[in-house]
């Protein structure tokens, strides 16, 4: 294993999933000013959407958010290749190919959660990525879909693709369903089954596995450690993203000072001013910063004005700068 595959599989310990709309560059910017190390992950691409899009666009990011990870979504092998060697070129840090989403639309373009049923194919798409770049190359997954959601099932799924080239696997701890159940309610209804990850974990030991699915605090990342590799955290993180502040040294055993709340947005000024300047609209950044005072004394205040005066035509740093005098100082930087 090599430094660079060492250091990825350390940033694996805690990451930030896929959010479809969320995790933006906009977000893993501002992530990045909280957590230095774990591992980030970009919005799911379609290698259509690359191949016959705004490449440019879809793989636009800052070279702060380093480790970040590219998710495509797809299942032509020939394709995947082409858009991984896009992903590296641009220089993203691992290639990650999307088994778990459950939607209408990604179900209609064969990929996401459907490609269960065909391990197969993933195995092909994963050996053509794994031929074309140098990066590692990553699935995530769910347990199973529908009627497949046998222990057997999931670890005939897992030993063709790993024979494959793959050695990291996110499983998000639940089943799918493909047909009655909508992408939301597939993240809540289907039950979890933490003992699964841990026992795959049991069984294919020279893999890494990493677990996802109802994560909400440091304390349950520490706890899962105890028996998988790495743990991904989603819309915990989104709606109260200081949750990460103290990842680093709890996680990562790096002991630099932790932000405040305060300074993070200080940090983050500059970065919206420059994307403004790019054309990028104030509330397409400030959204993302909502949940950053959540719990804490002026929390509703620092919502209310960006939600009202961030759309404004011609808002500027001023909405945020506002906003934030409307929260108590909570001192300097935290030991």
């Amino acid at each position: 294993m090599t430094q660079a595959e060492y250091t990825l599989k350390q940033a694996h310990r805690l990451s930030v999933a896929p959010m479809l709309d969320w995790t933006n560059r906009d977000f893993r910017y501002f992530l990045r000013l909280i957590s230095k190390h774990c591992l980030l992950y970009t919005e799911m691409v379609t290698t259509g959407a690359l191949i016959h899009g705004d490449r440019d666009r879809f793989l636009a990011h800052d070279i702060s958010e380093y480790l970040l990870a590219l998710q495509l979504g797809g299942s032509d092998p020939a394709a995947l290749a082409q858009c991984a060697r896009y992903g590296q070129d641009a220089g993203y840090s691992e290639i990650n190919l999307n088994v778990g989403c459950p939607s209408d639309r990604v179900q209609s373009g064969s990929f996401g959660a459907c490609l269960m049923a065909e391990p197969k194919l993933v195995a092909e798409g994963v050996a053509a990525m794994q031929a074309e770049v140098d990066i590692p190359v990553t699935v995530k997954t769910r347990l199973g879909i529908d009627e497949l959601d046998s222990y057997d099932f999931l670890c005939d799924f897992i030993s063709q693709v790993a024979d494959a080239g793959c050695d990291v696997f996110i499983l998000h701890a639940r089943k799918a369903w493909l047909n009655g159940l909508s992408p939301k309610e597939n993240r809540d209804i289907p039950p979890l089954d933490y003992q699964r990850v841990y026992q795959i974990k049991q069984d294919f030991p020279d893999l890494h596995i990493d677990i996802n699915g109802g994560v909400h605090t440091l304390a349950d990342v520490q706890q899962h450690l105890k028996q998988v590799d790495g743990v991904m955290m989603g819309r915990a993180i989104y709606h109260d993203p200081y949750l990460l502040a103290e990842a680093d040294q709890t996680l990562f055993a790096d002991n630099h000072s932790i932000p405040t709340r305060h300074q993070v947005i200080e940090q983050m000024l500059p970065y919206i001013e420059q994307r403004m300047t790019e054309g990028r609209p104030l509330k397409s950044i400030t959204r993302h910063l909502l949940g950053l005072f959540q719990g804490q004394a002026g929390a509703k205040a620092w919502r209310r004005h960006l939600s009202e005066y961030a759309h404004i035509k011609g808002a500027g740093l001023e909405v945020v700068q506002d906003a934030l005098a409307l929260i108590p100082q909570a001192g300097t930087f935290i030991k």
